[in-house]
């Protein structure tokens, strides 16, 4: 056997195994695409509600006219009288208001305590505050999930997780208060019963309870999310085969209802802080209609998180296969829920609250590949 034709024998050889390497290589498919049950299971907690509102620290404000019930009730517990030994005050005019009014001749024609004799109060307490024990928690959702993959090599692919946007239910948490103090300066004979003729006041002020609702609020969330993939095994060989991913989600939502027992009291909220400021603390304490229109406004910011997925597809054909995987995700967002005055476009009440959303996501669907 000639040199020459060894080594026509080695270069064919070589050839062969050369074709034989590029074709296991091109073995696996470049695209797949899978479709399934996408079940979303929030794990955050809700936090506080940071609240501001349109009256500064130290506000003096005329009280107008107010009801009896809502002069007591604003009394400080424990305010005493100009005698000795001290008197309790919201006791003894929780008592004696009735007739003692008639005597000294507070009420007006409408039975309430006159304008003429309420003076003025300065207000503490509403300008900020952090409301302890509230806050806004996302439901379990579900949804149809797609999940788009292109494979760079037969081990390493790119996946863009999607589907449809699903309503996601907002539980709430707590009751928001307002804790309002100052000292109010009545006038007339009224003002001899308190020592210096000053009235402490401190009540807790009920805006909106948020947990006596179904749910606070709905909303529409979108959540894309694009991941680097690992798949273990080779295709061909191995009908199952596990995978891990990393990569980041980006998070927009939209279509925020509000409950409509929450939009109304914080309506009423705005109404409360514009009546304050046109100087009529006293019919804000009523909760009585003011000079503003005021509509609620509820923004989610966008947010991107990472997010990290294990998995497994096992392949039913060449072509077919069904896929399962359960990913993480630690999100959050800032929330806003504005009162603004329809009329004037002031911000009579801004409240935020972090919403720790942190879904652990699973998946379960049929793909096919090509």
């Amino acid at each position: 056997m000639s040199k020459k034709f060894i080594l026509k024998k080695i270069v064919l050889a070589g050839s062969l195994l050369a074709v034989a390497n590029i074709s296991y290589a091109e073995g696996f498919k470049r695209f797949s695409v899978s479709a399934g049950w996408l079940h979303v299971m929030p794990q955050g907690k809700a936090n506080p509600f940071n609240i501001n509102t349109a009256v500064p620290k130290g506000t003096v404000a005329n009280v107008g006219a107010i009801s009896p019930d809502a002069f007591i009730n604003a009394i400080d517990p424990d305010a005493v009288l100009n005698d000795e030994p001290k008197t309790n005050a919201k006791e003894f005019l929780k008592d004696t208001l009735p007739t003692l009014g008639e005597i000294l001749g507070v009420f007006d024609e409408q039975g309430n305590i006159s304008a003429d004799v309420t003076g003025t109060t300065t207000i503490n307490g509403i300008d900020q505050w952090r409301n302890e024990g509230t806050g806004l928690e996302a439901e379990d959702a579900d949804t149809l999930g797609l999940m788009v993959n292109y494979y760079i090599n037969d081990n390493v692919s790119l996946q863009f997780i999607g589907g449809i946007p699903p309503k996601v239910d907002i539980k709430g948490k707590g009751e928001i208060v307002a804790n309002m103090n100052g000292i109010a300066l009545p006038q007339g004979d009224i003002s001899g019963l308190f020592p210096n003729g000053e009235l402490p006041l401190l009540t807790d002020i009920p805006i909106t309870n948020l947990g006596n609702k179904n749910k606070a609020a709905t909303v529409r969330a979108w959540t894309p999310a694009l991941e680097v993939q690992y798949q273990f095994g080779k295709s061909g060989i191995n009908k199952f085969r596990p995978y891990i991913g990393a990569g980041v989600m980006y998070a927009h939502f939209n279509d925020i209802k509000l409950d409509g027992g929450i939009n109304s009291d914080l309506i009423a909220a705005g109404h409360m802080i514009q009546n304050i400021l046109d100087g009529k603390a006293g019919a804000a304490l009523d909760k009585k209609v003011s000079s503003a229109n005021p509509y609620v406004k509820v923004k989610a910011e966008d947010a991107f998180a990472p997010i990290i997925t294990l998995g497994a597809t096992y392949d039913i054909s060449d072509n077919w296969y069904s896929v399962a995987s359960v990913s993480y995700a630690k999100l959050n967002n800032k929330t806003t829920i504005d009162v603004t005055d329809g009329n004037t476009g002031t911000r009579l009440i801004n409240s935020s609250t972090k919403i720790d959303i942190d879904p652990l996501i699973t998946y379960v669907g049929v793909g096919y590949r090509f």
